[in-house]
């Protein structure tokens, strides 16, 4: 038995609690000159090409997820611009002009990309998610880049399945739309990459991340019951989190080494045939750049009521794993796809960043 309860995921982030998207311009519902403010901000206009005639089902929840997670995106960068600008403990910085210019920038292109996503949504007359309230585990400049790579690594992934669906679904259009929001998020990411002191691009084949897991990811930045709809507004599974090492993020080194993981199964009816097992029926699957999922065993497989904990081998080496990876707790270890994982996941995604310093 674990000597006590695991700890909570908002204990565990250190959360400041209740941050709100940008309204000083008009978002998320600017006027016509609004409009012109923020695009000549963003550098550039929203797409005006005819919207699509329909979109289907599939179609229409990779938009509602893309909306979601924009709308979280102009608020975490509202306010790390809020604390750049005035020179918050934690934020302070000698190119603090340079640092503003970047991120009113990044926050007005982000406001484009939910504008866009919402836009989407309302031409088919689909359900189009608001903003919810939102919480950010940071409290300096370093931490806050960091998150940054981090969850936009997690977008790049999630905008791949969307551009399958857009593809599967006969969508032409959305697909060079949402290819050419990958393109800038990239070129975001390689800053926040060289910010951070590493190798600005990550690796040859950014990591997939299916949608599941993209918006469980995103549910540990919303603030409980904050979001003005009910989340089964938006048709995919929320999965328990899968801590890593102690937190929500594991920053490692190039190197096989053993992780440890931990998970409150509490909330997962699939789970409880597995509480209080050995673990001998549960898989720890990474996903990784575009190979197919990785299965290893667990082990040192601890129980406290539903919460779990456990260990597992991370192979670096034989599968070169720069970068951002991801893992889940499954029931199985034989998957054709990185899609596939979802179907058996217990908890995820469990959020792995390798490290490549210059």
């Amino acid at each position: 038995m674990l000597p006590g309860p695991l700890l909570s995921l908002p204990a565990l982030l250190g959360l400041a609690a209740g941050a709100s998207i940008p309204s000083n311009d008009g978002f998320p519902n600017p006027n016509a000159q609004q409009k012109l403010a923020i695009a000549q901000q963003a550098g550039g206009l929203l797409p005006n090409g005819p919207p699509p005639p329909s979109l289907g089902a599939s179609s229409i929840t990779a938009f509602q997820l893309i909306a979601s997670n924009e709308l979280f995106e102009t608020a975490y960068f509202s306010s790390l611009l809020q604390n750049i600008t005035a020179g918050a403990p934690g934020y302070q910085a000698q190119n603090k002009d340079e640092l503003t210019k970047i991120f009113a920038t990044v926050l007005a292109q982000e406001e484009q990309h939910a504008l866009a996503a919402v836009a989407t949504l309302q031409s088919v007359k689909a359900f189009a998610p608001s903003a919810c309230q939102y919480q950010f585990p940071v409290s300096n400049l370093q931490d806050a880049v960091n998150l940054a790579e981090t969850f936009t690594a997690i977008v790049l992934g999630a905008l791949q399945g969307a551009n399958v669906i857009f593809a599967q679904d006969g969508n032409a259009g959305p697909i060079q739309t949402v290819s050419s929001v990958i393109g800038q998020e990239g070129e975001q990411n390689g800053y926040y990459r060289v910010f951070l002191n590493k190798v600005p691009s990550e690796s040859p084949f950014l990591t997939t991340v299916p949608a599941p897991f993209a918006w469980s990811a995103l549910q540990m930045f919303i603030v409980p019951g904050s979001c003005p709809f009910p989340l089964s507004n938006i048709n995919l599974p929320i999965f328990p989190p899968l801590m890593t090492n102690g937190g929500p993020v594991a920053a490692i080194e190039p190197q096989d080494q053993t992780l440890s993981f931990a998970a409150d199964l509490s909330g997962s009816p699939a789970a409880q045939p597995f509480v209080n097992g050995n673990g001998s029926n549960l898989f720890l699957t990474y996903t990784t750049g575009q190979q197919l999922p990785i299965s290893v065993p667990i082990t040192n497989v601890k129980w406290s009521g539903s919460h779990i904990s456990f260990q597992a081998q991370f192979p670096y080496s034989e599968n070169v794993m720069q970068g951002f990876s991801h893992a889940a707790l499954t029931t199985s270890n034989k998957f054709e796809s990185a899609n596939a994982v979802v179907n058996s996941a217990l908890a995820g995604p469990a959020v792995i960043q390798v490290n490549n310093p210059l």
